[in-house]
């Protein structure tokens, strides 16, 4: 049922279509110049070739060029802000035209190259040396994948019974449900990256064998659960944290929330949440933020999305308690007002005082942000200023021989961003471990 309720925001091109906008592109950049929607891709993808190669009707040829740099090519093409990266980038939208239509081309040829079996180039050589990733997201594939193609012997960790982290339990289900990640793993299986899924580290002793008995560790495990903010009201029934609202309507427990949903949080997954709310029948959806819409770290595109669906805003408004008794009824709220800027660079909110006022809910959701997995961080003996593993250019932590990647170390960026820090760190661990490329 749920999937029925999450249908695609934008669905897949034919290849009549793909042809037609293929045949758009003006293929620019050279040698000396490269095009700016390559420049603004953070895997480095040649946009222009494999553009140009659909547009000629090579889609094999496409697809070869996409894996080439981005070995999670189908799951970005669908959860990529293209809009502000490669097609933000396209020459066209700044001569006041619309841009290419960059995703879907991708995806279409990753698609196509998925289908088709997509076969990697093995490497020539296998290394007797072993290297452990922990993480089965988009960080930990990419890098396990990168590190095989270059000949190590490579094993991914992960909790959950199923690869793909954050993309696959908490990305909003309308942008990407499970697909292509089961055939992304795949392609990785037959480069011979092995898997222990449902395999939990739970103790130091057993993040020592791990250690011992591989040459080198990538931690590539992402944030944990959402920040530990807490309301007066937050046990009713009803109130959420915002990944546990999203895993639940991905793995089919389809939330009821009544017709009044609060959102807290002006991010990316505080859009996201609202918007799933919208599509789960609530017939008022209230994104609650305490400072202006100027300063929401959410994609503006996205935010005005939800808008165009029916997604109120709040602005300038500070959650203070839950109110209900045997379930939600709404949010008390304080008015704020904007101080002097803060250490993120953004005006501090301030109260009103006598502000008070109240947002009437059967649905509450916190999406304020996510914690690191500071107990694993300890064991490894890796200290986070503000929650993040500092790295070098190599992705190297302060422990010599682990190396991290994604949103450990950035704090939760794009996926096709965890790629980028991945292809960085395998490299940094095929050199200290002797290889050359």
């Amino acid at each position: 049922m749920a999937i029925d309720v999450f249908p695609e925001l934008l669905g897949p091109l034919g290849e009549a279509e793909a042809l037609v906008e293929a045949d758009l592109c003006l293929e620019c950049g050279g040698t000396h110049a490269p095009a700016p929607c390559a420049t603004a891709c953070p895997a480095e993808i040649d946009v222009p070739g494999f553009i140009g190669a659909i547009a000629q009707g090579d889609f094999d040829s496409a697809g070869r060029l996409i894996f080439a740099e981005n070995l999670l090519a189908g799951t970005c093409a669908r959860v990529c802000p293209t809009e502000t990266l490669c097609e933000g980038a396209c020459v066209l939208a700044h001569e006041g035209r619309r841009p290419i239509a960059i995703g879907l081309l991708q995806r279409f040829a990753a698609e196509h190259a998925l289908a088709q079996g997509l076969h990697l180039p093995r490497p020539h050589v296998s290394s007797v040396r072993r290297v452990a990733v922990v993480g089965a997201g988009p960080a930990g594939l990419a890098c396990a994948g990168e590190l095989a193609l270059l000949g190590h012997d490579v094993t991914v960790f992960d909790a959950r019974d199923e690869v793909g982290g954050l993309v696959r339990f908490a990305i909003a289900p309308y942008k990407q449900w499970s697909e292509p990640l089961p055939a992304e793993a795949q392609a990785l299986a037959e480069l011979g990256v092995h898997f222990e899924l449902g395999h939990r580290i739970d103790s130091v002793e057993e993040l020592r064998r791990i250690e011992r008995t591989n040459d080198a560790c990538v931690l590539a495990g992402g944030m944990g659960d959402d920040l530990d903010v807490r309301y007066p009201g937050d046990e009713l029934p009803g109130v959420w944290e915002s990944l546990r609202f999203v895993e639940a309507i991905k793995t089919g427990d389809t939330p009821d929330v009544g017709e009044r949903v609060a959102v807290i949080g002006g991010g990316n997954t505080a859009i996201d949440v609202a918007r799933e709310s919208v599509r789960l029948g609530a017939k008022s959806v209230t994104i609650v933020y305490r400072r202006t819409e100027k300063e929401m770290p959410a994609y503006a595109s996205e935010v005005e999305e939800a808008r165009e669906e029916g997604v109120s805003f709040e602005f300038l408004a500070n959650p203070t308690r839950i109110l209900g008794h045997e379930f939600v009824t709404g949010v008390e709220c304080l008015q704020m007002r904007l101080g002097v800027r803060d250490t993120s660079g953004r005006p501090r909110p301030e109260p009103v005082p006598g502000s008070e006022h109240v947002l009437r809910a059967d649905t509450v959701i916190k999406a304020l942000g996510q914690r690191p997995r500071s107990e694993l961080l300890e064991w490894i003996g890796l200290e986070a200023p503000n929650g993040l593993v500092p790295v070098d250019a190599h992705g190297r932590t302060s422990q010599a021989r682990w190396f991290a990647a994604g949103d450990a170390t950035n704090g939760g960026a794009t996926v096709v961003e965890a790629v980028a820090e991945a292809k960085r760190a395998a490299l940094g661990v095929h050199e200290l471990l002797g290889g050359t490329r």
